[in-house]
């Protein structure tokens, strides 16, 4: 059964933000009471956090979707729909965040740091938000942005101050679990280790951790073995240790060749050309293994390597190896720079920054940025009145004086928004499509609507204003007085008598 799982593939997607509400305000004798539709909630954020609790990546590589909660729409009555919740995952201290094309995201070390893995979709604006003194009931609201979502590879590199390295079985168990407190699993027979164990030291006034990785053989560059893929755990120590084996009993193996196999393999890793290397010959209380460390030791000591004879069985020479460990990782700290924090510098956008360009792809005008492409997210396209505002909003950013300048004629293609999903329509300048169904631009006429009871009295009104005016001039022509006729009436009662 799996239990250390040290890289996972993870697709995480955040919440997408809720819609806007198109309401109007109703109650009795408040007539036109205005629009009052809500915005919609926030989408939640998928966020990566260091948990000092947790040493693997195993829950991820059982369960690999993780997403948000979404955002509610707003309502009427001018209410906020509800932020969607937050997805908070713990991941071990050492964690690198990757894309799927390797590229480093981001690089987790230390207990409580943070990595925002996918963005929430901002909650859409009702039509209480979108009203002014030119549009002021608004029959539309802006649809919510859909959230970020994206896959990402994880990968958990131990951050330990010294790694042991050497071949299966040569003892490297052995020795961490003497040197500290930890207990791997022990047993005469290759791959004994299958995960990376770690254990804390303590030298003198000085504490410092190792790292024991699953042995390497020839061939482990090209997949070959356990070691390989777990090399990654090394690359953040600062001293190496080659655990060479003196009483091993396979035919063509010595200390001197096992050190020049181990040594090509990491050169094939590559990256930890410049960490200083220390050479324990281990198993020196087995009758010929002290003979073996004598004939080898002074061939070491001519390629540079300080020695140290050890044996894990009789706990010889590992105060002498822990203490010169110890040295060595105090000098990586001091000399390693004090990370300041960081400091934010706020750029603002120039003023005189669009934001967008145009460019002719194919025979069609594609426009590119932020803003065009967030409109259009939030654009609902089956309601004419939002295209109209859609309209109005590129016009005064400047798209189509931009359009005209790069050749645009009405009836060219025009390409809004990414290639997946692109907004693709016939240009028709200063005019969007249903735009002109609703009267000069900033305008909505859709508020005006039919009131039959009015309408009825006012002609009944009009009619009795008729009769009461053909009556007064029938009695002014009995009398023989001229008629007062309102101007607009054809004929003259005058020119009948």
């Amino acid at each position: 059964m799996t239990t250390f799982v040290d890289r996972v593939e993870l697709h995480v997607a955040a919440g997408n933000g809720g819609h806007g509400c198109a309401s109007v305000h109703r109650e009795k004798f408040k007539p036109l009471g205005g629009p009052d539709g809500g915005n919609g909630g926030e989408g939640g954020t998928v966020t990566l956090v260091v948990d000092a609790n947790i040493t693997t990546l195993l829950e991820y590589h059982y369960s690999p979707k993780r997403k948000a909660g979404n955002g509610k729409p707003g309502a009427g009555g001018h209410r906020t729909g509800a932020n969607g919740e937050d997805l908070v995952l713990p991941v071990p201290d050492g964690t690198v965040v990757l894309d799927k094309q390797g590229n480093v995201l981001g690089d987790l070390v230390g207990h409580g740091t943070t990595f925002v893995a996918a963005a929430g979709g901002r909650g859409g604006l009702g039509n209480s938000a979108l009203a002014s003194s030119r549009r002021k009931a608004p029959g539309f609201a802006l649809l919510g942005e859909p959230g970020e979502a994206r896959d990402i590879v994880m990968e958990l590199k131990s951050v330990a101050d010294v790694a042991l390295v050497g071949y299966p079985s040569a003892g490297k168990s052995s020795l961490i679990s003497v040197l500290s407190a930890a207990k791997p699993k022990i047993a005469d027979y290759p791959f004994t280790t299958l995960i990376p164990n770690l254990g804390v030291v303590t030298a003198g006034d000085m504490v410092y951790t190792v790292a024991d990785v699953p042995g390497l053989i020839p061939g482990a560059s090209q997949g070959k073995g356990l070691g390989l893929e777990f090399l990654r755990h090394v690359e953040r120590c600062s001293v190496l240790v080659h655990v060479l084996d003196c009483a091993t009993l396979e035919p063509g193996r010595d200390p001197l060749t096992d050190l020049e196999t181990i040594e090509a393999e990491l050169a094939q890793y590559g990256g930890l050309e410049d960490r200083p290397r220390l050479v324990a010959l281990n198993k020196v209380d087995v009758p010929d293994g002290q003979d073996i460390a004598d004939l080898t030791r002074e061939s070491l000591e001519e390629r540079g390597y300080r020695v140290f004879e050890v044996s894990a069985a009789s706990r010889s020479g590992l105060r002498e190896l822990s203490f010169a460990l110890a040295q060595i990782v105090a000098e990586a700290r001091a000399a390693k720079p004090i990370e300041e924090s960081t400091r934010m510098v706020l750029r603002p956008t120039a003023v005189d920054d669009t934001g967008f360009t145009v460019t002719e792809e194919d025979g069609a005008f594609r426009v590119r940025g932020s803003k065009p492409e967030r409109w259009v997210r939030q654009t609902d396209f089956s309601n004419d009145e939002a295209v109209g505002y859609l309209a109005d909003r590129l016009a005064r950013l400047g798209v189509e004086d931009q359009l005209w300048k790069v050749g645009a004629r009405e009836g060219d293609t025009v390409i809004i928004g990414p290639d997946e999903n692109a907004v693709v329509f016939d240009w028709e300048p200063s005019m969007a499509a249903g735009a002109e169904m609703l009267g000069r631009r900033g305008e909505d006429h859709r508020f005006e609507t039919p009131r039959p009871a009015v309408d009825r009295r006012r002609d009944k009104q009009k009619g009795r204003d008729a009769a009461e005016t053909e009556y007064l001039a029938f009695e002014a022509l009995s009398s023989g007085r001229p008629a007062a006729i309102d101007e607009g009436d054809e004929g003259d009662v005058g020119d009948e008598e």
